[in-house]
């Protein structure tokens, strides 16, 4: 019996096959889809599995934002969260120490903070190896992921992490592309381009529109999109979730090197054993979680500014912060 990796892995075989040009835009673009579809099934095959409390992957959420530690073997995720949170998680020279998702807590701003150290990923851990699904599916339940790098290993191995996160539905300091699908009754396919598009021709758009089954429905294009952003839009399951890439180990590098690195976006430098750039590394974590903190004041008395409440400035409403006090205020509520 052919499993959905072994689908996907024939799909892929066949777009990698196939030459890109204007002629086969349309191919790759129904080829997309259908890995798209079979992805779908192994990202609910892990939430189920992985992400209801299976072999102690999956851990409550608590305080106002989940962190994950996301990268291979050894590179120093316990280490972090032992030096962060005061948890003890298992350190040593050996690989795949971590066998279950570590959480910790720790304060910072007033804000509490949830940090969780998963199992090492190893390449091949989208397609299961190493439990790798399991590992994934709980950092797609994070507010913002750190990839802890090891400076003394090859730096090959970032982009071998952003493939894996990346083929489970993780899209890592991206937004969410500007498309908006409008279903209707009746009417056919409506495509309404709002800016110029370079990447994406109407005869691609109608092809994976057809592939979904979206035949009634007006599509606003409202940024310069292609193919797999359409996909994503249509799929409606990715996380747009924000990373820091943690460069480990710095004390084991040559200043030299250190400049190399440094050239690498969004990325902040410290040593775990050494305890080197951790305030920079909190302050940086604080601005991508893009956290404000609310005081309350009671009518006639100061501001209670030792227990601010925490929300996300881009997500939050106003009745997310009454909530987040007590919810028969939003019953009583009146402006704002």
């Amino acid at each position: 019996m052919t499993t959905i990796q072994q689908k996907i892995n024939e799909v892929e075989a066949e777009m990698a096959r196939t030459q890109k040009n204007k002629a086969t835009e349309t191919h790759l673009g129904i080829l997309r889809c259908k890995v798209a579809k079979l992805k779908r099934e192994l990202i609910e095959n892990a939430s189920k599995g992985g992400g209801g409390g299976m072999d102690g992957f999956e851990v409550g959420k608590t305080g106002d934002c989940r962190i994950g530690l996301v990268g291979f073997p050894s590179v120093g995720k316990s280490t972090l969260l032992s030096k962060l949170t005061g948890t003890f998680s298992r350190v040593s020279e050996f690989e795949f120490t971590t066998l279950t998702c570590v959480p910790g807590v720790f304060h910072y701003k007033g804000a509490k903070m949830q940090l969780l150290d998963l199992p090492g990923i190893i390449e091949g851990a989208k397609d299961n190896k190493g439990k790798g699904r399991q590992v994934i599916a709980v950092a797609r339940t994070c507010d913002l992921i750190l990839i802890i790098l090891d400076a003394t290993r090859p730096v090959a191995h970032k982009k071998v992490l952003e493939n894996e996160l990346e083929g489970f539905g993780i899209r890592l300091n991206k937004k969410k592309p500007q498309i908006i699908i409008k279903k209707k009754d009746k009417g056919g396919l409506g495509i309404i381009k709002q800016v110029n598009m370079t990447k994406l021709d109407e005869e691609t758009i109608n092809a994976i529109c057809k592939e979904y089954k979206l035949v009634n429905a007006d599509v606003y294009f409202q940024s310069d999109a292609d193919a797999e952003d359409l996909i994503d839009v249509i799929e409606g399951n990715r996380r747009y979730v924000p990373c820091l890439y943690v460069l480990n180990k710095i004390d084991d590098i040559t200043m030299e090197e250190l400049e190399i690195m440094d050239k690498i976006p969004h990325y902040v430098p410290i040593s775990g054993i050494k305890e080197w750039g951790f305030d920079d590394l909190l302050e940086t974590m604080w601005e991508y979680l893009d956290l404000i903190r609310l005081y309350t004041k009671p009518k006639g008395e100061i501001p209670d500014y030792e227990k601010p409440v925490i929300v996300n400035r881009k997500f939050s409403k106003m009745e997310d912060f009454c909530n987040s006090l007590h919810k028969s205020i939003m019953s009583e509520f009146k402006h704002a």
